[in-house]
């Protein structure tokens, strides 16, 4: 299958690398945002040997240019740009966007797909996967469920995205900039698709109350990160969280712990014994507790030069590639598609 990676950052770069080794996929074109990566080969974007495939900063270029999928990666999603690659004749996997949308949210997105004989899915893991997809998936194994659960605790110091984690996430800032800026509306985008999800699998009241919060913590300290220290008063700490009520009982809650380390922070939070990791709960019978490690780098400068986290959020778009293709044109979810699974490493196949 002929894949067309669009965006090079961090999540870009980490699909580029998965759809190499993809024994099934070959990359064939990628448009970048940048003027100076503008015919330059990916390879050479990605410190690799020459690949051969050029990249562009076209949108016509891509459009025409013959492909199975793309998989679509920019910061900020432009359902402009989405609608055009899927009438285009491709297929859309991507991290940010319509894992489950409401049938008004997706109904343009869905007469592209119709009339490009294309496929729309939203994956990765969070939101994609552990605010959603797992507490599902474990919620198969107990009845009479009461609760799920999906929820991180990481170390944003590892995330190399210095411009995001500053003037939009706004860390560094002062509170009332955190409390009032952009980045819980964009987290809830998705997010609150994930409470959906959970709510109707479930089979939960269709009256349940989505309700979301934001807390931040600051430095008591100076503390020092890859964006530059930071100030005692300022923001050091940040937690995000939806939850869906039926009556007086929380039935889904999903949460974003994010702190710059664990030194110096007030409220004084940390990640506790356990350390950084995601965790799925399911209350039912039997109930299911669930702690994921491996999506968090050992160390901050690991994460920088490479965050699993943002690895494992590619690839759970680049091994989906196959199974989108396959499926019928509209827009899919995983309610939609069978069980995804990735690849054995080359040397074993």
């Amino acid at each position: 299958m002929r894949v067309i990676q669009w965006a090079t950052g961090s999540v870009g770069k980490a699909a580029i690398e998965g759809i190499l080794l993809h024994p099934e996929l070959e990359l064939v074109g990628c448009w970048v945002h940048s003027d100076s990566k503008d015919g330059v080969d990916v390879g050479d974007i990605l410190g690799i040997d020459p690949l051969g495939v050029r990249a562009t900063s076209s949108i016509d270029d891509v459009l025409a240019l013959d492909a199975d999928a793309v998989v679509y990666a920019p910061l900020i999603p432009d359902r402009g740009q989405v609608a055009a690659l899927l009438r285009s004749g491709k297929n859309v996997v991507t991290p940010v966007g319509w894992f489950y949308p409401t049938e008004k949210d997706g109904a343009p997105l869905a007469a592209a797909c119709a009339e490009g004989g294309t496929t729309l899915h939203g994956t990765g893991i969070n939101p994609g996967g552990i605010t959603e997809l797992h507490p599902l998936m474990f919620s198969a194994l107990s009845s009479a469920v009461t609760f799920v659960r999906g929820e991180e605790f990481s170390d944003i110091r590892t995330y190399d995205a210095p411009d995001v984690v500053r003037h939009i996430m706004m860390f560094g800032g002062r509170p009332d900039e955190a409390m009032g800026g952009p980045m819980l509306g964009l987290l809830s985008g998705g997010f609150i698709q994930s409470v959906r999800m959970c709510l109707d699998v479930l089979g939960f009241s269709p009256d349940a109350d989505i309700r979301t919060s934001q807390e931040v913590a600051v430095a008591t300290a100076p503390i020092s990160t890859p964006i530059g220290v930071i100030e005692p008063g300022l923001v050091a700490g940040q937690r995000f969280v939806w939850e869906a009520y039926v009556g007086d009982a929380c039935v889904v809650r999903i949460a974003v712990n994010w702190l710059m380390g664990e030194e110096h922070l007030s409220p004084a939070w940390t990640f506790g014994a356990e350390g950084e990791r995601f965790e799925v709960e399911v209350q039912g019978d039997p109930p299911a507790y669930v702690t994921i490690k491996g999506w968090q780098p050992d160390t901050v400068e690991a994460g920088l030069a490479r965050n699993p986290g943002v690895v494992a959020t590619a690839l759970h778009c680049v091994n989906s590639i196959p199974y989108v293709v396959a499926a019928a044109p509209g827009i899919r979810t995983y309610l939609d598609l069978p069980l995804v699974a990735g690849r054995a490493h080359p040397d074993l196949r």
